[in-house]
C-alpha cells in the first residue's frame, strides 16, 4: 500500500535584508550608510518621531560619518499617493544615493514609495502588485521606532490611493531593505496606545503567517519565535513601558513577524481591516485588534492542529488539540486577543466604532478585492467575510 502525503509547498528563500540590533545602535547608522557607498541621504520620518528627537539622531550620524542628509518629514499615518508625490517632489531635488526610514511603518512605506517612482518613474497605482519596477532602485535603511508592522524586513509598500481611499500593496524584492538598524531605545517613546496598536498588529502577523496557504518551513519557523517573543512581552510594555528587555524583545518579534509575511502573506483579518482603515480612518492596529478572534475561530475548522502548536509553545500543558470546545485552540487565542484589546483600552465591536450597519454588505465587497484574502487558510469570498463582520458588530 503506498502512503499519500499532501502537496508540498513551493519555497524560494532569499534573504535580502541586514538586520542590526541592539541598544543605542542608532549611533551606527552613518557608519551602515557609508559601507553602501552612500554621500547624500534622503530621511524619510514624521512629525512625531522628529519631535521624539529620533530623527535627529540619525541625521547626526549620518553627517558624523560625511553623509549630506535631508529630512522629508510630510508623512501622514497611512501614506497616501499624495505623501508619496511630495516626497519625490523633494528627492528629486536632493539627489540621494540613498533613502533612510526613520519611524514607523507609515515612514518606511512612504520611503519605498518614494524611492519606487524616483527610480523608475510613473505612479503608484502603476507599481500596485508584484514585480512591477523595471530598474534597480536605492539602496534604503530602515530604522524602526515601533513594534509592529515589521515594514523594515518587507519588500512590500502599502500606499492608499488619495482619490479611491483604496490601500495598494505595491512590492518587489528590488523595494527590500539593504539594512534594518534595530534600536530598542527608539521605541521606548512610545504612548501607551501606540505601543499597544502596533503590539497587536505586530501579534496579528505572527498568528496569520502561520496558517496561510503561503506558508513554508522557513516561515513558520519565523512566525514561531515571533508569536513566543510577543505573547511573553505584550503585557510586559504596558505595564513597565520604560524598561529595555521587553521592548527589544517586541522589536524583535515584530522583526521577525515582518520576515515571515515577506515569505508567507497574511490572511483575512487584514483583509477585513484594510477596508475599515480606507472608509472610516479606523486605526489599522484597531481594525485588526477587533477582527482577529473572530477570523481565528472561523478558520479553526481547517487550521485547529496549527493553531495547537502555537498555543503549546507557550503554554505547554494547554489542551489546545481540541477545536471543537472551549479549550480548542482557536478559542485560547481568541480570548487572549480580546482580553489585550481590552486591557489596551481598544473598541471590541464594529457597533462602538459607529460603523453603520447597513454598511457591512459593502465592506464585505472591498474585503473581498483583498489580496491577502486570497491567503487564507480556509476559503473565504464576500458572504464568508460579511459573516465575520456581522459576528464582529
Amino acid at each position: 500500500m503506498t502512503e499519500s502525503y499532501p502537496t508540498l509547498a513551493a519555497m524560494d528563500y532569499q534573504p535580502r535584508t541586514r538586520i542590526v540590533f541592539g541598544a543605542g545602535r542608532i549611533v551606527e547608522l552613518g557608519t551602515l550608510a557609508a559601507e553602501l557607498g552612500a554621500r547624500r541621504a534622503l530621511v524619510v520620518s514624521d512629525p512625531g518621531v522628529v519631535a521624539a528627537g529620533h530623527t535627529q539622531h540619525g541625521i547626526e550620524s549620518l553627517r558624523a560619518a560625511g553623509i549630506g542628509a535631508e529630512l522629508f518629514q510630510d508623512v501622514h499615518e497611512n501614506p497616501t499617493t499624495d505623501d508619496v508625490e511630495k516626497g519625490l517632489v523633494f528627492a528629486q531635488c536632493v539627489a540621494p544615493d540613498l533613502i533612510v526610514a526613520i519611524g514607523g511603518g507609515s515612514s518606511m512605506d512612504c520611503a519605498k514609495g518614494i524611492n519606487f517612482l524616483h527610480t523608475n518613474g510613473g505612479a503608484m497605482q502603476d507599481y500596485w502588485g508584484r514585480n512591477k519596477a523595471r530598474r534597480a532602485l536605492l539602496p534604503m535603511i530602515g530604522v524602526p521606532t515601533t513594534s509592529g508592522t515589521g515594514s523594515e524586513a518587507q519588500s512590500y509598500a502599502l500606499i492608499s490611493d488619495a482619490a479611491t481611499h483604496v490601500k495598494m500593496a505595491c512590492g518587489d524584492p528590488k523595494a527590500a531593505f539593504r539594512v534594518a538598524l534595530l534600536d530598542p531605545e527608539l521605541t521606548l517613546t512610545q504612548p501607551a496606545r501606540v505601543t499597544a496598536l502596533t503590539g497587536i498588529d505586530a501579534i496579528s502577523h505572527a498568528l496569520e503567517t502561520y496558517v496561510t496557504t503561503a506558508a513554508t518551513p522557513v516561515s513558520r519557523a519565523m512566525s514561531r519565535e515571533a508569536w513566543t517573543l510577543l505573547w511573553e512581552n505584550f503585557t510586559r510594555v504596558l505595564v513597565e513601558p520604560t524598561r529595555l528587555y521587553p521592548r527589544g524583545r517586541m522589536q524583535l518579534g515584530a522583526c521577525f513577524a515582518g520576515l515571515a509575511i515577506e515569505n508567507s502573506m497574511l490572511g483575512a483579518a487584514h483583509a477585513l481591516a484594510n477596508p475599515l482603515t480606507a472608509r472610516y480612518g479606523i486605526v489599522h492596529g484597531q481594525a485588526i485588534a477587533l477582527m482577529l478572534p473572530h477570523v481565528l475561530r472561523f478558520n479553526a475548522r481547517d487550521v485547529w492542529h496549527l493553531y495547537g502548536e502555537l498555543v503549546r509553545l507557550v503554554v505547554p500543558d494547554h489542551r489546545a488539540d481540541d477545536s471543537t470546545t472551549e479549550g480548542g485552540a482557536a478559542e485560547f487565542l481568541a480570548k487572549t486577543i480580546s482580553g489585550w484589546t481590552t486591557y489596551s483600552g481598544l473598541a471590541d465591536r464594529l457597533s462602538t466604532l459607529n460603523i453603520p450597519r447597513n454598511e457591512l454588505d459593502s465592506l464585505a465587497a472591498d474585503a473581498a478585492q483583498q489580496w491577502t484574502a486570497n491567503f487564507n487558510p480556509r476559503r473565504v469570498g464576500k458572504d464568508e467575510l460579511l459573516g465575520l463582520y456581522e459576528a464582529a458588530y
